[in-house]
């Protein structure tokens, strides 16, 4: 006859663990003997090692009694039930790890690779990581919303780069967003630039997004993910208005100019 404690160390378990199965009722627990201690037999070990061995392979503590207690045929069909989650389990952590490993990969965790190389060209270009990360939550945004066109979109944004005012539009918002005072000449700066490109862009017949025009929700995400940044946001959108254009992620001309 064996103590709690031998029991445990035959079976390679913990004490702890014989008396929580014990608990929940997948080891029965014998009457204590004539000097007050429980003795278990034969039987108990081979009970332990079985429901161990279920444990270990990872049957939930649930389902371990009723297949101990299962004929052949069923014992096999949850056998199988359990295998099956065993596989899916196991193609989900694997997944898992694929989106551990791209941590290393930085921005293109979440974005596709071209989107993940035109961040890369703004830090060429001078932007600030601030701003980088600004550009990069936005384009999560628009990504979310409209993956497959990502590829239409990221041609015309490259080419824009080559233009002088756009870089010095990036550089300059960057040194705002770095800075913590309010630079009143920066920021009319900041919206000259941007109504001087989207003059340009009307000039050059590009006055509208097509479709997706259609829907509000993305660009009102994009104008609150650029306030709750800063909140100098809204006070170089009211510069723009005073300008005659409106925000900047739908840049549209006024149709009167504002009182």
């Amino acid at each position: 006859m064996l103590t709690i404690g031998q029991l445990a160390a035959y079976a390679g378990v913990t004490v702890r663990t014989v008396r929580h199965y014990h608990q929940i009722g997948l080891l029965p627990e014998p009457q204590r003997d004539a000097s007050g201690y429980r003795r278990y037999g034969a039987s108990a070990v081979v009970s332990l090692i079985k429901v161990r061995t279920l444990a270990n392979a990872g049957v939930p503590l649930s389902e371990i009694g009723p297949m101990l207690e299962a004929d052949v045929s069923a014992f096999t069909q949850a056998i199988d039930r359990i295998d099956t989650h065993l596989r899916d389990e196991i193609a989900r952590l694997e997944t898992s790890r694929k989106q551990i490993a791209q941590l290393n990969a930085g921005d293109s965790l979440v974005l596709p690779p071209e989107v993940a190389e035109y961040l890369d060209r703004l830090r060429e270009i001078g932007a600030s990581e601030r701003m980088v990360q600004g550009e990069r939550d936005g384009w999560i945004i628009i990504a979310a919303r409209w993956p497959d066109r990502i590829h239409e979109f990221m041609p015309a944004k490259f080419a824009q780069l080559d233009n002088p005012l756009l870089v010095r539009l990036y550089r300059l918002l960057s040194e705002l967003l770095d800075s913590d005072t309010v630079d009143e000449s920066r920021l009319e700066e900041a919206a000259d630039i941007m109504v001087g490109l989207a003059e340009q862009a009307y000039a050059a017949g590009e006055t509208g997004m097509g479709d997706l025009e259609q829907d509000d929700l993305p660009f009102d995400l994009l104008d609150g993910l650029a306030d709750e940044a800063d909140p100098r946001a809204e006070q170089l959108r009211e510069l723009m208005r005073k300008r005659g254009w409106s925000g900047w992620n739908r840049m549209e001309r006024l149709t009167e100019p504002p009182g």
